[in-house]
């Protein structure tokens, strides 16, 4: 029931003033907070470059390694490395984003040691066999079956695409599934060593754990990895906007993605692009959820958010309905929007979506691996800890006035629109506000 925000990005993170940052000489960053109440601690190393720092022979690199990690190493098997995480208790996993890749593992206490020991392992020795390659290919192009399957994720790529067409961060993560099966052990290898070096490293740990033990973690584990340079990142993104529909008769409900471009991650705008979102389609009490869904119920699934990247972002609007009332919804939209930008927002329904940011906020920094984690985002986006209170401010700090004066000026320009479904007679008439 909770609304589906239409596309992954940077959020208003935040950390505690309780973490530490340390910058070693290799340029290894390690980020830690002591949580002496808890009994669990997380680690976690994320890359500071994702699918947007691939040039066009290495799409889908970024996700690839990200697989092959696992699959063994100099002195442990793919078996050995589930087994030892299993004896722990623990919890592994890794993910890929536009703009970095994490590893992260969470255990008790009494085991950091060796969780360390097997994280610093698979990123420092890892092995790239050639049949490890092979049968991780086979794993990847069933992963592109399952978004195949997923509409809603389709049309999120598809959304991308049409607004940043010329530039990686309008790509899919995944890549291609012909460059997948063309690379070999040494376009991996090459891209590994190209971007797994120390100064692109950041080692985050938070939970039962002393700053001294670790320090002397990352010391023993990465502090003797050679200083490299790191590549830099590419030219900031060009906004596009029009139509892109894809026909699939069989498909019983159409997916809808509209938006314009929004704030950058980095930009002062976004606490008020948080906002307007927020009001928009961000919550159960949002004008689309209440609108579109509850009064008339012609979707089940409808939202609206900001998605923020380093240098560029889009405010969004997602949603499924059955192919004879897309064009309904999306005048439905329209309305909403306009509503927008006829009329301030109350002072009560501003301060309902201030408080829902606010809460969601502050729920996310109750476990080790979620303030593991917001550590590291914080590090890659703005190089510095940013306090919770600080956030919370900024939040508060947000008018009417800047929610009408974004909302004109964000839907000043022409809009993106992407479709998935069944769209045989939906005109998918995109509106202007300008």
């Amino acid at each position: 029931m909770v609304p589906k925000r239409p596309l992954n990005g940077c959020f208003l993170y935040a950390v505690p003033m309780s973490a530490t940052r340390h910058v070693f000489d290799n340029g290894l960053t390690l980020l830690v907070e002591p949580l002496a109440q808890l009994r669990s601690v997380a680690i976690g190393v994320f890359v500071r470059r994702g699918s947007r720092h691939e040039t066009d022979r290495e799409r889908g690199l970024a996700h690839f390694i990200e697989h092959l990690v696992f699959k063994g190493t100099k002195s442990r098997s793919a078996e050995q490395i589930a087994i030892e995480v299993d004896a722990m208790g623990g919890h592994m996993d890794a993910f890929t984003s536009k703009e970095y890749a994490a590893f992260h593992l969470r255990v008790l206490d009494t085991h950091v040691d060796r969780s360390a020991e097997i994280l610093a392992d698979i990123l420092v020795h890892p092995r790239f066999d050639a049949e490890d390659l092979r049968k991780e290919k086979t794993v990847i192009l069933e992963e592109f079956a399952m978004v195949d399957d997923t509409p809603d994720d389709i049309v999120g790529e598809m959304f991308a695409e049409k607004m940043w067409p010329d530039h990686p961060i309008g790509r899919p993560i995944l890549g291609t599934r012909a460059a997948l099966r063309a690379y070999t052990r040494e376009d991996v290898w090459r891209f590994f060593r190209k971007v797994y070096v120390p100064s692109n490293l950041v080692l985050s740990i938070a939970g039962r754990i002393t700053e001294k033990k670790a320090l002397a973690l990352a010391s023993r584990l990465f502090g003797r990895l050679p200083h490299a340079s790191a590549p830099g990142r590419h030219a900031r993104p060009r906004a596009h906007h029009g139509v892109i529909r894809k026909h699939r008769k069989t498909l019983a409900q159409t997916h809808v993605c509209l938006g314009v471009p929004g704030p950058s991650s980095l930009d002062d705008a976004r606490f008020t692009g948080h906002v307007l979102g927020t009001v928009l389609g961000g919550s159960i009490s949002s004008r689309l959820f209440q609108n579109v869904r509850e009064k008339r119920g012609l979707v089940y699934s409808i939202s609206a958010g900001l998605t923020g990247f380093m240098d560029t972002g889009s405010l969004s609007i997602y949603a499924a309905m059955s192919k004879d009332r897309v064009d309904a919804v999306l005048t439905l939209i329209a309305d909403e929007v306009k509503g927008l930008l006829d009329a301030k927002v109350p002072e009560d329904e501003l301060q309902r979506a201030k408080d829902n940011l606010k809460g969601g906020l502050m729920l996310s920094l109750e476990g080790s691996g979620s303030r593991m984690s917001q550590a590291a985002r914080n590090e890659i986006y703005f190089r510095r800890t940013i306090a919770p209170d600080e956030t919370l401010r900024r939040i508060d700090a947000v008018t009417s006035d800047d929610v009408e004066k974004l909302a004109r000026r964000l839907f000043g320009a022409p809009l993106t629109l992407a479709a998935i479904g069944n769209l045989k007679g939906a005109r998918l008439a995109v509106p202007a506000f300008s």
